[in-house]
């Protein structure tokens, strides 16, 4: 038996940047970091070599991988040539809620895989080979930073070069910073139904026909170099700065970014301690991320009580194999 671990991830700044249709033609960055909480992929060999069986949501059992329903783990095992398994996925939080789950989904597979063939792969041949994945082989309309982050792991700039390539740098601060950023970040899951896919496309689309959203993307890069100096310089607070001016930008972007709900959600924090916050993933549902200064938390928290808060710490590594039998 073969598990490994692979991170969800909160970001902070960036988002969108990350898409092809913005970064080829202007470049992009985002800051994010990984959390602990986590997408656990096992394998191991099927008591029927002849069957290969998956169980996620729902369960397949097939002759065939062509027959499998499941796009990743259909094509990644087709990739590796690999049948005759049994895979299971368990994950800490639901997919859909912002967290950069799907990526984690793909970068643990392929980990996994590739640990069963005893082949090496490094973090940067990880995250490429999740991408090439899900945005080449799979089509889907989303951006490079979730699979980076789920492959790198910690709190990290990244940056999407006009070429493709893709540029890692840890985001380097004191132990007191780092610790008080952590501890400021509050994560409430709002719920809500969303379609990623259709609101990153739309997104994508924007930044090709509509020159105000690339020009409002445009600024949401340039909060993230501030945010990058900020951060290296220990200068914690600025992140709700950040935040709010990120969230105001970002959900002009494409429809289904934010709602009315979600919007009495967001001023009713700022009215009890918040600086800043925004909508985690493409948007539409899931978690709300929001900076509050610890003297202001028990406000914050008493305020926002019919929300559940879903406490996390940072994680520092990126997917591992956690056990091989």
């Amino acid at each position: 038996m073969i598990i490994t671990k692979t991170p969800f991830r909160v970001s902070l700044c960036g988002g969108g940047s990350d898409l092809p249709s913005f970064y080829e033609e202007n470049g992009g960055c985002v800051i994010s970091t990984t959390i602990k909480k986590y997408m656990y992929i096992t394998s191991h060999p099927a008591f029927d070599r002849k069957t290969t069986t998956l169980k996620y949501s729902k369960t397949e059992i097939v002759n065939n991988l062509a027959d499998i329903n499941h796009p990743i783990f259909r094509e990644c095992l087709k990739q590796e040539k690999l049948q005759g398994l049994e895979i299971t996925s368990i994950a800490d939080v639901p997919q859909g809620t912002g967290l950069g789950s799907s990526s984690a989904f793909t970068v643990g597979l392929i980990k996994n895989l590739k640990c069963h063939k005893r082949e090496f792969i490094s973090e940067e041949e990880l995250a490429e080979a999740a991408c090439h994945m899900e945005i080449d082989v799979l089509k889907n309309p989303i951006g490079k930073q979730d699979q980076y982050a789920a492959a790198f792991g910690g709190l990290n700039y990244y940056q999407f070069n006009k070429d493709g390539s893709v540029y890692v740098e840890p985001i380097l601060m004191s132990k007191e910073a780092l610790n008080k950023l952590e501890s400021n970040l509050l994560m409430l899951y709002v719920g809500g139904e969303h379609n990623a896919s259709a609101i990153l496309k739309e997104q994508s689309q924007n930044m090709i026909s509509d020159e105000e959203k690339q020009a409002k993307q445009k600024m949401i890069v340039d909060l993230t170099h501030k945010l990058k100096y900020e951060l290296e310089h220990n200068n914690v607070d600025y992140v709700g700065e950040v935040l709010h001016q990120n969230w105001l930008i970002k959900k002009t972007l494409a429809q289904g970014i934010s709602n009315p709900d979600f919007d009495k959600i967001y001023d009713r924090a700022l009215a009890n301690g918040a600086s800043g916050g925004k909508i985690l993933g493409a948007g539409g549902s899931g978690f709300f991320l929001f900076y509050v200064p610890q003297a202001k938390q028990k406000q914050f928290r008493a305020a926002m009580h019919d929300l559940t808060e879903m406490e996390f710490e940072f994680d520092h590594q990126g997917s591992t194999v956690i056990f091989v039998n």
